[in-house]
């Protein structure tokens, strides 16, 4: 089992910057990265960001690239997304999650491992 617990969410306004945290514990040796996934109301779960637990490989979707950093501490065990620039069209919740099937890496599918959430607001 992997647990995950995501935190650093907020109300912000547009332009504001914002940085979540997952802390990850059990056995993250057996998943291949960590995503973070966001869910709008009356909207699908989107991929946002992952990174392999090396820290080797970034990956991005592209309405955050040039905006979103994606990080890992040196312990792997709490990575980081660092956000900048926001827009209201950024407001949701965001979710962490561990990757424990080899695939794409925005399948939310291949992901067995979620966080609760934490909720993004970005005002105009």
């Amino acid at each position: 089992q992997v647990q995950l617990v995501e935190s650093g969410g907020g109300l912000v306004q547009a332009g504001d910057s914002l940085r979540l945290s997952c802390a990850a514990s059990g056995r993250t040796f057996s998943t291949y990265a960590l995503g973070w996934f966001r869910q709008a109301p009356g909207k699908e779960r989107e991929f946002v960001a992952a990174i392999t637990w090396s820290g080797d490989k970034t990956y991005y979707t592209d309405f955050v690239k040039g905006r979103f950093t994606v990080s890992r501490d040196n312990a792997k065990t709490t990575v980081y997304l660092q956000m900048s620039s926001l827009k209201p069209e950024d407001t949701a919740v965001y979710y962490c999650a561990a990757q424990s099937r080899i695939g794409a890496i925005d399948l939310p599918g291949l992901y067995g491992y979620w966080g609760q959430g934490t909720q993004v607001t970005v005002s105009s």
